[in-house]
């Protein structure tokens, strides 16, 4: 396999268009084609993938998920010359990664990237890189044009390496989300508080994001580099490759739109009182002692359910209220409650909340649904430690 001369990049959406502008800004002559009818100006736009990846020494995938690959290979396949080194780009789950290795063999190159638009035109990403030695000294050349080489194993180690750093992206994202919002809730001014987190954990991505961040009327919000959708996707995949639940994908989208950056996941308003106020009756309920307090945050066919003196209990609701007698407990003044964590997902939501009560703290776990506009909790879980 030879230095490659011609170049072509199949699909043409943020990363593939400021990928294919590197390249030929760096004197590759690159041919373009994507399904979305995006073009760039940098690169000559082809309408037929197979003509674009006809006379092209090296071809990069840069689609949006495994099956869109899946099927553009599977279409040009049979146009690809002998000696053409197949790059991709794509963030994909490890099972599709490997199967497009064993189906192009020895020229394929699985590179997904950390970084986004910004770094691609800057040629600053880091690839995470795995391929025979053969294909991968052919596309050196463009992968050094594009930032950092990081060599792994195999296809499917590289997929899930980058599954997981975007994992830590989202934790990143959702982090910054909480902290604005108790900014928020304090009536801090949003720039003073950009400016004392940029100090801290979340300099890094307060600094890249910032402009996205602002809630000045007159700021201007530049196009996305990475999207809310994209993001979520990965997420997914993530989940499904590891069969391991992730506080990220639905944490994170909320009613942000899916094409805008995912920075802009941070600064959506939360819900709001709304679903607060089921969990606000239910600690007026153990405040007071007053049973209708209960009624008015659960659904009728809700249950509680916990263990108490080492056997499992499951109350329904009219048992749970008889358990209170309309009286507040004695030490009442020095008990005290708070709600930890509150997550929306379209019409479910979930919650958990701390209760000191006396000897006793409670860990009590929500799943809260809306009804008709309304939020009230479903069931209860709680935990007690003496």
């Amino acid at each position: 396999m030879t230095t490659p001369r011609t170049i072509a990049v199949l699909g043409l959406g943020r990363m593939g268009a400021a990928i294919a502008t590197r390249l030929a800004d760096h004197g590759w002559a690159v041919t373009g084609w994507t399904r979305s009818g995006r073009t760039t100006a940098a690169v000559e736009p082809a309408d037929d993938p197979n003509d674009a990846v006809a006379e092209a020494d090296l071809v990069i995938l840069a689609l949006f998920d495994g099956p869109a690959c899946l099927r553009v290979v599977e279409q040009v396949r049979e146009s690809l010359r002998a000696d053409t080194v197949v790059l991709n780009v794509s963030t994909i789950a490890p099972a599709e990664a490997s199967h497009l290795a064993q189906w192009l063999g020895p020229s394929y190159v699985h590179a997904p990237v950390l970084g986004s638009v910004p770094a691609a035109t800057g040629g600053t990403l880091k690839i995470l890189t795995a391929a025979c030695d053969g294909a991968f000294d052919s596309a050196r050349p463009v992968l050094d044009a594009l930032g950092t080489v990081h060599r792994v194993d195999d296809a499917a180690t590289a997929a899930a390496l980058k599954l997981v750093a975007n994992s830590s992206l989202t934790g990143a994202v959702l982090a910054l989300r909480d902290s604005l919002r108790q900014a928020d809730a304090l009536r801090l001014p949003r720039d003073q508080v950009l400016d004392v987190l940029a100090l801290g954990q979340l300099g890094g991505l307060v600094a890249r994001k910032r402009q996205f961040l602002t809630d000045r009327p007159d700021a201007v919000t530049p196009p996305a580099e990475f999207t809310i959708g994209a993001l979520d996707k990965d997420m997914a995949l993530l989940a499904a490759a590891s069969q391991t639940p992730l506080r990220s994908a639905a944490g994170l989208t909320g009613e942000a739109d899916p094409e805008a950056d995912i920075a802009v996941a941070a600064t959506v308003p939360a819900e709001g009182d709304a679903v607060l106020a089921p969990l606000h009756a239910y600690v007026r309920g153990h405040a007071t002692g007053e049973p209708g307090h209960f009624r008015d945050a659960f659904l009728p066919t809700a249950h509680i359910e916990g263990i108490r003196d080492g056997a499992v209990v499951s109350w329904r609701l009219d048992e749970y209220c008889a358990l209170f007698t309309g009286r507040p407990a004695a030490d009442e003044p020095a008990r005290s409650r708070r709600i930890d964590a509150l997550d929306v997902h379209g019409t479910a939501a979930t919650a958990t909340m701390t209760l000191w009560h006396g000897v006793d703290t409670f860990t009590d776990v929500f799943l809260l649904i809306k009804v008709d506009g309304v939020w009230r909790i479903a069931n209860k879980a709680y935990h007690r430690r003496s």
